[in-house]
């Protein structure tokens, strides 16, 4: 690689993916204050896509201030049930009332991916999965909390597609890595492009 690569996220999957693709990445979360400026944006009327670009691109552009010379990498995911959010679920009983709640209905993750160089945004991408959760009987949610709660609870919609999850759904349309939230083939697409990763 021709240019050092920061991922301005603490999230273990998307260092794992970058890492398990060949890159040589350091990881500097960047502390934002996610919450306040989520709220911030829905209470604007900000549509779910542009609030995980927004996301991203402070986690990006924060890094990139204290680490000029480097190809910041900001991510963030946003899970929408129609025009509302969907968070992280805080306890078992929050989880189980959003899984409940998208039980026999379709939502989307938002994933988005901005890069950021010298305080400028150089990329950005948000990847779009559509996922049609089926019917939960009480019995199998209850289940399935007890079993995966400590695995789950830092997963917003409180599944993870990678382990049990994925027996809650019947469809999905789109990357799995977008699942994982990660754009991840557009990103080494365009780090290709750029001559940062060789081709």
């Amino acid at each position: 690689m021709t240019e050092q690569i920061i991922l301005a996220s603490g999230s273990e999957i998307r260092r794992d993916l970058l890492r398990r693709a060949g890159l040589d990445i350091q990881v500097m979360p960047a502390r934002i204050d996610e919450d306040a400026l989520r709220g911030g944006l829905v209470s604007e009327g900000v549509q779910p896509r542009d609030v995980a670009d927004a996301l991203a691109e402070a986690k990006a552009r924060k890094i990139s201030g204290k680490e000029p010379g480097a190809l910041v990498i900001g991510c963030d995911q946003i899970l929408n049930l129609g025009p509302e959010i969907l968070s992280k679920p805080e306890t078992p009983e929050i989880a189980r009332d959003q899984l409940q709640r998208l039980s026999g209905q379709t939502h989307m993750l938002q994933s988005a991916a901005v890069i950021y160089q010298g305080g400028e945004p150089l990329w950005r991408h948000v990847g779009v999965v559509r996922l049609r959760m089926r019917e939960i009987s009480e019995a199998y949610l209850d289940d399935y909390l007890a079993r995966n709660w400590e695995s789950v609870r830092h997963s917003v919609g409180a599944y993870k597609l990678e382990e049990e999850g994925v027996r809650l759904f019947t469809r999905i349309d789109g990357d799995y890595f977008t699942v994982l939230g990660l754009p991840m083939l557009e990103l080494l697409s365009y780090l290709t492009m750029r001559g940062t990763l060789p081709s």
